[in-house]
């Protein structure tokens, strides 16, 4: 198989850079009856669901946020819930903060709550930005004695329920799988990645003109190396930023789940390794349901015109041309179009 270099040199780059996901980052602690919590969510994304930015200059100030801790108070709590054994553990602000995450700046909010009995079940309703930005996920660290268990909050997992004696590490896994495969059919960037390595594999070069491919497991093997060979290169780099290993600037490397699994959400080592390994596996297996998916079709069509003119050719320029406008967009800080 011969792909296109040029496209695929550009395409990595952007991928890379296109899109990073909205996310909070959400800390609580239980002790009998009583809660502790801290709740860290971008300005950028408070100031687009309620309007940080007073004087409109574009820079968020410590003065403007500190106005405005009413109001990120009553938009944050009125969408978090938390029960326990059927009855509601009202929260209220204790603290407020900004520190500097891998990805910008974050409004932190302390926050407390107590629940009429000791907990034993912690039920979390969880909607921040549900009717805004519909990729948001909230990423949960729950400590309960030594035990720290994560979950991942999103539209089709707003509402979960933790059994505080019988944290799993099972689940943490199955959820951050959950979430690698989601991080690769949510991302633009990512299909269009693989697009460009699938659209050349039925076809191979010969005499300087394109020509199908004659038999398909050839193609699917090699479509299969250069995925895996990339979800295991992913998956060092996410690892190495995750542990602190390496450090690049967000401009450069905005893959934000597994690189702020430990930065921003602060896991013990044990819990990390479950995490990273669930979700570079859910990469990988996303990866793959698209190949699947994609290649068994282009293989029918490999021989006909269609295919050779408007596909292949048609769609490789389609995505070159994106990947060039992404990578402008971060080179040069300007928007052209949304991914």
């Amino acid at each position: 198989m011969k792909a296109l270099p040029a496209v695929l040199l550009l395409l990595v780059a952007s991928s890379a850079l296109a899109h990073k996901p909205s996310d909070s980052y959400l800390a609580i602690s239980v002790e009998r009856a009583n809660i502790a919590g801290q709740w860290d969510i971008a300005l950028r994304d408070l100031d687009f669901a309620i309007g940080l930015d007073d004087s409109g200059d574009g820079d968020i100030t410590w003065g403007e946020v500190k106005a405005h801790h009413a109001d990120i108070t009553a938009y944050a709590l009125a969408r978090l819930k938390l029960r326990s054994r059927g009855a509601d553990c009202p929260a209220h602000a204790t603290e407020f903060l900004v520190d500097d995450h891998s990805d910008g700046a974050y409004s932190v909010m302390r926050f407390a709550a107590v629940c009429p009995e000791e907990v034993t079940t912690l039920e979390i309703s969880y909607s921040l930005f549900a009717d805004l930005d519909p990729q948001h996920r909230g990423l949960l660290r729950l400590e309960h004695g030594v035990a720290t268990r994560t979950a991942i909050f999103g539209p089709e997992r707003s509402i979960q329920a933790f059994e505080l004696a019988k944290i799993s590490a099972l689940t943490q896994f199955l959820d951050y799988g959950r979430e690698g495969v989601w991080h690769i059919w949510i991302g633009f960037d990512h299909i269009l990645f693989l697009l460009s390595l699938l659209l050349p594999a039925v076809l191979v070069l010969e005499g300087g003109r394109w020509q199908a491919v004659k038999r398909f497991p050839p193609a699917f093997w090699d479509v299969f190396k250069i995925v895996t060979s990339f979800t295991v290169a992913h998956s060092i780099t996410l690892s190495l930023a995750a542990l602190g290993v390496i450090s690049l600037p967000s401009r450069l490397v905005e893959s934000a789940i597994a690189t702020s699994v430990v930065r921003d959400l602060g896991l013990p080592q044990g819990a990390l390794l479950i995490a990273l390994v669930g979700f570079n596996l859910g990469v990988e297996v996303g990866q793959l349901a698209i190949v699947s998916a994609f290649l068994p079709i282009a293989y029918a069509l490999r021989a006909s015109w269609f295919y050779r003119r408007l596909v292949f050719v048609g769609g490789s320029i389609a995505i070159a041309a994106i990947a060039g406008i992404w990578l402008v967009e971060r080179a040069f800080n300007m928007k052209i179009i949304s991914p």
